[in-house]
């Protein structure tokens, strides 16, 4: 089967005037259909780099990446604007979501640019099953200062399911968030995981990459660390334990 994700010694370089910044020196990577990756490393390491060419933002500098089989070096900015919508989800830290704009429109955003195009019918459908997919299909109707953070994400996480992506990216999809929001949000990612969505993940905090099935470790650029998570944490299992600890110390004098 054909890996979602195809990098071959890709090299990304940047230049400030006559200085050369290499930011990813040499990686090659494979991510199958089905997996659950967290990408980690500290500030600079590349993984923001890393993250942005896998998510057809940047292009790499040298070597070569294919997306589903696509290779994505040969294909001009329409061509590439195209593969990116149909094929790739994107979360973020920040929700990016309009202000004065419902629930329901922020999610149907991207079938504006969806091709073929979609019928007005069909696009409110498609984002009112993207919301339920969420556990939002009661908030359609409400603004983003009306929901809390962490609806607020789950929002942006059925934005990006609307185009039914082969593979979603999150870039630090719990940094604005709580403990207990942030395990209710990396449940939903374990969810869509288990129904055979391909999510890759940026993040710094080593407990939220315990959720994910594959940890994959940068420094200096360059892949130095490639493995599966043992001791894998389920968020189901740590809201329980959460709660019961929050009923504890409320039923304590």
């Amino acid at each position: 089967m054909t890996p979602v994700v195809q990098l071959d010694e890709m090299v990304r370089t940047y230049f400030t005037g006559e200085v050369e910044v290499p930011a990813v020196r040499g990686v090659s990577l494979s991510v199958e259909a089905g997996e659950f990756v967290a990408i980690m490393g500290a500030s600079g390491s590349g993984k923001s780099t890393l993250m942005n060419t896998i998510g057809c933002l940047d292009r790499p500098t040298a070597g070569r990446y294919q997306l589903n089989g696509v290779d994505v070096g040969g294909l001009n900015r329409d061509e590439l604007a195209d593969l990116r919508n149909q094929e790739i989800g994107f979360v973020f830290q920040g929700f990016n979501l309009l202000a004065r704009t419902s629930a329901l429109e922020n999610v149907e955003l991207p079938l504006l640019y969806a091709r073929p195009t979609l019928g007005r019918r069909e696009q409110k459908e498609r984002a009112a099953r993207a919301l339920a997919l969420v556990g939002l299909e009661d908030r359609a109707g409400h603004h983003p200062n009306q929901l809390s953070g962490g609806q607020q994400q789950r929002v942006a996480i059925a934005r990006a399911l609307v185009n039914e992506p082969r593979l979603l990216l999150a870039d630090e999809p719990t940094g604005n968030l709580d403990t207990k929001t942030s395990l209710e949000i990396m449940g939903i990612f374990q969810d869509l995981n288990g129904q055979g969505m391909t999510i890759i993940m940026v993040t710094h905090e080593l407990d939220i990459a315990r959720y994910c099935r594959r940890q994959v470790v940068m420094r200096d650029g360059r892949l130095v660390s490639d493995q599966a998570v043992r001791d894998r944490l389920m968020a189901s299992g740590e809201l329980d334990r959460l709660r019961q600890e929050h009923q504890a110390m409320n039923l304590s004098p």
